[in-house]
């Protein structure tokens, strides 16, 4: 089976005494993970040391930077380099998320020298995806998806694509309480699986765990996990509510 992810997006909230407790909330539920299921925590930087100290005994539990620099180092004061996070023994980085996308004009080029940094440090980047309201309503999402998969993705070989992840983000429906539909989010995961076997053949294709990223909750999280290209979630404000992301890490398939 593919891994199945439930990857925490904690954002610009909590505390570091308040991430220790969620952590520990969390923790405290002692969720085993069999060997393809696993629970991601992308923290604020300052929060990196802490997370992964609390998660190393733990077995499929991994800290995630939420982003990196697209350059290997030089002039960029308050910027964060893949490099870093490989020297802190961080194994995962969220790359392009929507909001990053919109506030600080990331581009599919700038995403694809941030994959590559992440790659050539060991760092599994979770690559986000995804649509605004107004490209679902001219129906035209497929074509979008499918160019920020190609400009940001498809130079690499197929060998090395095995290791990415995908999180597809309905950008309508982050923070919105609007879910997309289980058909919906089986439909687009099946089409962005389709657009990668079309180029990479369908063996690399169904390596590569697709993450549904749109206001996952604790009661939707089971329906959603079920269908079969849906691999997970990209949870931001449920992952914050130590219950409710204890609930989604057992939904997992």
């Amino acid at each position: 089976m593919r891994k199945q992810i439930a990857a925490a997006n904690w954002k610009m909230n909590c505390t570091f005494q308040q991430g220790e407790k969620l952590l520990d909330d969390i923790l405290g539920a002692e969720i085993g993970l069999s060997a393809h299921r696993f629970a991601v925590f992308a923290v604020p930087y300052p929060y990196l040391l802490m997370t992964r100290s609390e998660l190393e005994e733990e077995q499929n539990y991994y800290a995630a930077a939420q982003n990196c620099h697209h350059k290997k180092a030089g002039a960029f004061t308050g910027e964060v380099s893949a490099e870093m996070l490989h020297s802190m023994n961080i194994n995962y980085c969220v790359v392009g998320h929507s909001e990053r996308r919109e506030f600080n004009a990331e581009t599919n080029a700038m995403l694809a020298d941030k994959v590559n940094l992440c790659l050539e440090n060991h760092i599994t980047p979770i690559f986000c995806c995804g649509e605004p309201l107004a490209i679902r309503e001219a129906g035209t999402q497929n074509d979008y998806v499918a160019t920020q998969l190609k400009e940001s993705l498809f130079h690499l070989p197929g060998v090395t694509i095995k290791n990415i992840v995908i999180a597809y983000e309905p950008i309508w429906a982050i923070g919105t309480g609007k879910t997309a539909s289980t058909e919906q989010a089986q439909e687009i995961h099946h089409y962005l699986r389709s657009v990668i076997a079309a180029q990479y053949g369908e063996a690399i294709a169904n390596e590569i765990p697709i993450l549904y990223g749109g206001s996952v909750k604790a009661n939707n999280a089971k329906e959603l996990f079920s269908c079969p290209d849906v691999d997970g979630g990209l949870v931001g404000g449920a992952s914050l509510v130590a219950a409710d992301f204890i609930e989604i890490i057992k939904a997992l398939k």
